[in-house]
């Protein structure tokens, strides 16, 4: 007879160890008081959760089947990350504003190891009221209002480019908003390698939403040894400049390059380069994907693109006839032009949800939120409501004539940690729309409609359009 002991047994000594181990947890997790009050949901599989089915389901459908399914508040589990969703604007404004000290700002493991930790988006208390304050100075109106004709000649070296031809509109927007980005961070860019830079930003965004697995050939792994190469060349860029005095040269660097705290301590170099980074991240996708959105609706609108163009048209007529450039008075006369970035912003909602972290057990809206897990407001799901929107799925500018409902309209976030680059964004999209639509036409071509997510949602394939003279059309 055979024994016990011998190796087949033994192999199913382990095996019968982890069912039972298994079988005790899912028991505790059942019968622990404050388990049993975590919202309704599914946490999927162990490890990877539901991300998958996030993915290939895609985030709209993802967070609305389960709204439905489970409410206004659910759990779920992606990106290695617990989370709960909340898609109700008033306990939105709970964790962002009324209660943000118990949701410190974060974001998943992989973004935030790429972005660096000593970003503004990880932190509360003093070092973020520190740094939001420099952030926001650097992109107040009253500071980027002489930015104008900086901008203005990037976008007409970009649109010089894409006459008659086709352009891939995604790729272009997002080279237009780096361009921009790099202009507010750097600002004098004489002493940089900006090509070198761009390059090893493109690598590193390619793992921005991956799972943070660091093996060979993840994109995950890739991208981190971008970040270091990264990180060694704005060290010596800082090194550069404040030997020779670059707290001068302008831009976001120079700001924080020049800042002391209470006790005239600098920023460290690991402080300013992850605060570099995150502001090109913040203000590139984002701006590049609503861009492209805004030139799919004028296009699939041409009343409503007839109508933007007469009212810049207007401004272009006085700009001629004084021989000068676009102004930022000029910017702050585009009233439906202004309306139609307010639309893409809510119809695209590009940033269709924020991170937030609970710090610690959290007892909230009659569930218990543990202490680590993430809290996710669902922007797009608020935008994309019937009780706030009228026929959501409309394209309609003209809703904007009236404010909306107090915490129903939330492109940029809201309280604290709010983006503070929202004005930038507007310039930027406000500059290219005047001469885009005063001077061309575009057509997309193909006829495949849809949405893909890299990360953000954008029109399938990046919407190519073919673009021609206006005068030709």
């Amino acid at each position: 007879m055979q024994s016990f002991m011998s190796t087949p047994y033994l192999l199913l000594i382990p095996v019968l160890s982890f069912c039972l181990l298994l079988l005790l947890f899912i028991q505790w997790r059942n019968t622990h008081p404050n388990r049993s009050r975590l919202p309704p949901g599914s946490m999927g599989w162990p490890y990877v959760g539901e991300t998958l089915k996030l993915y290939t389901e895609s985030p709209i459908s993802f967070f609305s089947n389960r709204q439905r399914r489970y409410g206004d508040i659910f759990k779920t589990h992606i990106l290695g990350c617990p989370c709960v969703m909340i898609s109700s604007p008033e306990v939105a404004r709970s964790v962002l504003v009324s209660e943000a000290h118990l949701f410190k700002p974060t974001y998943p493991p992989s973004k935030e190891k790429m972005i660096g930790p000593e970003a503004l988006f990880f932190h509360q208390g003093d070092y973020h009221s520190r740094l939001k304050k420099l952030v926001q100075a650097s992109f107040l109106p009253s500071a980027i209002r002489s930015s104008v004709s900086r901008i203005e000649t990037i976008v007409l070296k970009f649109l010089s480019t894409w006459q008659t031809r086709t352009i891939n509109t995604l790729n272009e927007m997002k080279m237009y908003a780096f361009d921009v980005a790099i202009n507010s961070a750097f600002g004098d860019k004489r002493d940089m390698d900006v090509e070198g830079i761009k390059h090893l930003y493109q690598r590193l965004e390619k793992g921005y939403n991956s799972m943070p697995l660091n093996l060979p050939g993840t994109p995950f792994n890739k991208s981190m040894k971008a970040r270091r190469i990264l990180n060694e060349k704005l060290r010596k860029l800082i090194e550069k400049r404040r030997r020779e005095g670059g707290e001068e040269s302008g831009g976001l660097l120079g700001v924080l390059m020049g800042n002391k705290d209470g006790k005239l301590n600098n920023l460290s170099d690991a402080q300013i380069g992850d605060n570099i980074i995150g502001v090109i991240f913040a203000a590139h996708d984002t701006t590049a994907s609503v861009l492209t959105w805004a030139l799919k609706y004028l296009h699939d609108n041409q009343c409503l693109l007839e109508a933007v163009t007469r009212e810049q048209e207007g401004i272009r007529h006085n700009i001629v006839e004084e021989n000068r450039g676009l102004t930022w008075d000029d910017t702050r006369h585009m009233p439906l032009t202004s309306r139609v970035i307010q639309e893409t912003l809510r119809e695209a909602s590009v940033v269709s949800f924020t991170f937030r972290e609970a710090v610690q057990d959290v007892e909230f809206e009659g569930y218990f939120i543990p202490k680590g897990w993430k809290v996710l407001p669902l922007f797009r799901t608020i935008h994309h409501s019937e009780d706030f929107f009228p026929q959501p799925q409309k394209f309609d500018p003209s809703r904007f004539e009236v404010p909306p409902k107090p915490n129903t309209y939330m492109p940029f976030g809201n309280g604290v940690h709010s983006c503070p680059g929202t004005e930038l964004a507007k310039l930027e999209i406000l500059i290219l729309l005047h001469h885009l639509t005063t001077t061309y036409r575009w057509e997309v071509i193909g006829n495949e409609d849809g949405v893909q997510y890299i990360p953000f949602p954008v029109p399938k394939r990046g919407l190519p359009i073919k673009v021609y003279p206006k005068n030709n059309n």
